[in-house]
């Protein structure tokens, strides 16, 4: 998390280096720090004697992850070896570090302490002296410490108590604890009784479907000391008032703390996309003690207008708020800002986006926590993410509610490649506490997030959580819950979400955050009806996948806006050899067991399932990957692109999930090590710009185009049938006319006119869509299911040039995939098809040398590999 204020900063080893003037300092406390078990939990530290003495750790930094890289436990992403850090969330655990203080820093009026983030029930004391207690891990905390700092050296110390032991007799002393996520695997905590739902932190690290149980601990973000005399620039925010062609206004929020009335001149610059400064805007204004805003407005003539990707482009201004003169002089603060409007759809059921007055489908996917351990997550991992989600057409990313508030530099990457952030607050499904201390930590908590993160243009929607609201509505342990506690505490908890969700968060939006709209959750129908219906706003379906419904399920009706559907695939074998070693393996292999977290670990029968309603035997454990890849891939493109054609009634089709969390099994498209699985590559076809989408039902096939360009699009559209050879059996299409971000209907075509008499596991369609001469979207049609069709050897013949595969097929090769196995190479297409005399031209990306790619290399079909 990025301090929001920005002081003249130095620190040397044990020491705060604080400059004497009056303008306000700080000095970063990330480095000395040290830990230990905390001595009265005497029977764990009897188990880990070396970790009951001090020993180095990061911060900013979990402990666990500590305790991994030094080897001090076995990396849980390796193997099974999950069980064996369970310990390290279940005691207390003690740190300190040393920090030296000069007569000249004591000198000063304020020494506070700030902590960007505690996980999660700490006690700082300075000196032996509480200063401060937090129970937040999505809050920042500060405390002048000043009253307890002496001149030479002083002891800063953090106790953490385990969140499971701390909140466990609570939980168990209740006749009805409040239904939570995920029972735990390893016994800690009873099936039932949780003690997640009553604490403010990531929820994910309790365990979820996708990931690992650890209960991390530790200073997990930065600490600093920060001097300051009269007055400090505790906040600066900036927010946009009005937009139109000519002009854009813009209003600077000073958030000034004082000691006692003080005079100060603000100031506030603004840089345009183009490097050049407009002039300056300055005002003095007295304050009183206590904590001030001051609005500073400001105006921007023929403004830049900031887009979603494929809309336009992404012009952002910097606009620097300074404390010019007087009190606290010196201290400055930035934002990046973009220029554009959002407002949602709504009205008669209807939930989706406008940019700047443009209707938008959004198209994109879920994001879910980085890494297990959210410190050790880089810009660089960030923004490679991001730009493999633009890459793959996506406008939209949804950040899931179970994990952190992501970094700044997440949102400014969002900013420069236009991705739209569905943003959730973190609440990750479980029933929330009805008490209003617990409303007021979260009051605090969402404050702090949005005025740190509001002014981000790619930031569309705040939303109030994840499945809290439509689970309490839908969801069977939580009506068993409801009967269980009677009708008066079925009330009380039920008004105390509405009171959190309809007033404390949207509250914190509107006030940090007015351009931008808020949803009281996902799925939500914003308290106008029902939710988690086809009928009005957001929708999970998991009827597919959870349900073991036919894939076939996802065409039956146009939801509003799919917020959440998804499908599970293996990763790569290179995934899996660096997770589990060389093997040999199946799926029921205790280590594929350990890396699947759906149903416990019995996930893969699901993935067997699923094959065995649509695809062919797998021939060997390799062959099984690249099939389970392909029924996710085939499951989510039926998907997406059955949502594109319901546009207008659907706007937005987001599937679960893009990434990992660790090295698994799951619904990402990408896996945690950024390896692409073959959605990741469809995704970019189904989301491309303009697409043709055939859907075969009732003995015709119903031709849909959909474009996103924002005016008309002239095109022509086919529909070819084909028999196996490749002969051409019949065809239907023409030109048309593409609707401005819309879809347009193109024909229904009886199977007669593509097909002929053609037997319908020997023949297939070829849909096209043409836009100036270039093909631009093409879809494979059949009657019958992948297994049922008679697909021919298809012949592929391989020739490589440098770093460039290319593949020849003499008859058709369905779902081809380049498979180098342990080989980390990275293909700049996968999955695709190709029809007879077809050929395709690959370039691949690898540290591996040519001989080694072309060894390693097997070419999968759906007909077999070669």
């Amino acid at each position: 998390m990025k301090g929001i204020v920005a002081f003249t900063a130095l620190a040397l080893a044990g020491t705060a280096q604080i400059a004497l003037a009056d303008t306000p300092t700080q000095a970063s406390l990330d480095e000395g720090w040290t830990a230990r078990i905390a001595p009265a939990d005497a029977a764990i530290a009897k188990a880990h004697p070396k970790e009951a003495r001090w020993f180095p750790v990061r911060v900013p930094g979990e402990i666990q992850r500590t305790l991994v890289e030094s080897k001090r436990v076995p990396d849980p992403y390796i193997g099974t070896n999950e069980a064996a850090i369970q310990w390290a969330g279940l005691t207390g655990w003690d740190m300190h570090r040393t920090l030296q203080v000069t007569p000249q820093m004591l000198s000063r009026g304020h020494l506070d302490l700030v902590f960007d983030g505690l996980d999660t029930f700490a006690t700082v004391t300075v000196n032996g002296h509480e200063v401060l207690t937090a129970d937040n891990a999505h809050r920042r905390w500060r405390v002048d410490a000043k009253p307890w700092l002496k001149a030479g050296a002083n002891e800063i110390a953090v106790h953490f108590d385990s969140p499971i032991r701390k909140l466990q007799p609570m939980v168990l002393a209740e006749a009805h604890p409040l239904p939570g996520e995920y029972d735990s695997a390893f016994g800690d905590e009873p099936k039932g009784k949780q003690t997640s739902p009553y604490i403010r932190k990531p929820k994910y690290d309790y365990g979820w479907d996708w990931g690992p149980r650890i209960v991390n601990t530790g200073i997990w973000q930065h600490v600093r000391l920060e001097a300051w005399d009269d007055a400090r620039l505790a906040g600066f925010e900036v927010t946009q008032t009005a937009l139109n062609d000519a002009e854009a206004m813009l209003s600077a929020r000073f958030h000034v703390v004082a000691d006692k009335p003080v005079r100060m001149t603000l100031r506030e610059n603004v840089t345009g996309p183009d490097g050049q400064a407009l002039a300056p805007v300055e005002r003095t204004v007295s304050v009183g003690a206590g904590t001030t805003e001051i609005d500073l407005p400001l105006s921007i003539d023929h403004p830049h207008k900031w887009w979603p990707a494929g809309y336009g482009d992404q012009p952002l201004y910097k606009v620097a708020g300074a404390i010019a003169d007087g009190a606290g002089a010196g201290a400055t603060a930035d934002r990046t800002v973009g220029l554009r409007t959002v407002e949602l759809i709504r009205g008669g059921g209807a939930m989706g986006f406008k940019v700047n007055g443009v209707p938008i489908f959004a198209k994109g996917s879920n994001l879910i926590p980085l890494d297990m351990f959210p410190s050790r997550v880089t810009e660089v991992t960030m923004t490679s993410l991001l730009t493999d989600a633009r890459e793959a057409n996506m406008n939209m990313i949804r950040v899931w509610g179970g994990g952190t508030y992501l970094d700044d530099a997440f949102y400014d990457a969002a900013d420069r490649l236009g991705l739209m952030v569905w943003q959730d607050f973190m609440f990750g499904g479980s029933v929330t506490p009805p008490d209003a201390a617990y409303r007021e930590n979260v009051r605090v908590e969402a404050e702090q997030q949005v005025e740190r993160l509001g002014s981000h243009p790619s930031i569309v929607l705040w939303a109030g959580g994840n499945e809290v609201l439509s689970g309490w509505e839908n969801w069977s342990d939580r009506k068993a819950f409801k009967k269980a506690v009677g009708p008066d505490e079925q009330e009380r908890i039920a008004t105390a979400m509405t009171v959190l969700f309809d007033q404390v968060l949207r509250g914190a939006v509107s006030q940090h955050s007015p351009g931008t709209p808020y949803w009281p959750g996902s799925p939500s129908n914003d308290y106008d009806g029902p939710t988690d219906t086809d009928a009005g706003g957001d929708r999970h379906f998991w009827d597919v996948w959870s349900g073991s419904k036919p894939v076939e399920n996802y065409t039956a009706s146009c939801p509003r806006f799919m917020s959440e559907f998804g499908f599970q695939a293996m990763p790569v074998m290179a995934t899996i050899n660096d997770f589990a070693g060389k093997g040999p393996f199946t799926p029921d292999s205790p280590v594929m067991k350990a890396h699947q977290k759906f149903l416990a670990g019995e996930g893969n029968a699901r993935l067997q399932f699923y094959l065995d309603a649509r695809l062919r035997p797998a021939k060997d454990f390799a062959d099984f990957v690249y099939l389970t890849q392909v029924n996710q891939m085939q499951a989510i493109e039926l998907a997406a692109r059955h949502h594109r054609a319901c546009e207008p009634v659907t706007m937005g089709s987001l599937y679960w999930q893009l990434n990992d969390v660790w090295p698994s099994i799951s619904w990402a498209s990408i896996d945690h090590y950024g390896r692409w699985k073959l959605l990741q590559y469809a995704a970019k076809r189904f989301f491309a710009p303009q697409i043709v989408t055939a859907e075969h039902k009732d003995a015709s096939t119903h031709v849909t185009l959909v474009s996103d360009a924002v005016s008309p699009v002239a095109a022509q559209w086919s529909l070819t049938g084909y028999a196996m050879d490749g002969t051409k059996l019949g065809q239907a299409g023409g030109d048309v006319t593409l609707a401005p971000t819309t879809a347009t209907t193109g024909a229904d075509v009886p199977d007669a006119q593509v097909f002929g008499t053609a037997a319908s596991n020997a023949s297939y369609a070829v849909a096209e869509l043409t836009v100036g001469g270039k093909l631009v979207s093409r879809q494979i049609v059949e009657r019958e299911l992948p297994k049922a069709m008679a697909y021919p050897v298809p012949q592929v013949a391989v020739t490589w040039d440098g770093d460039t595969v290319t593949l020849r097929a003499a008859k058709l090769a369905r779902a081809v995939m380049l498979d180098f196995g342990s080989v980390d190479a990275h293909a700049a297409d996968n999955g695709f098809d190709l029809l007879p005399g077809e050929s395709r031209s690959i370039q691949i990306t690898s540290k591996a040398g040519e001989a080694a790619l072309r060894k390693a290399l097997v070419v999968r079909t759906l007909a077999g590999a070669k």
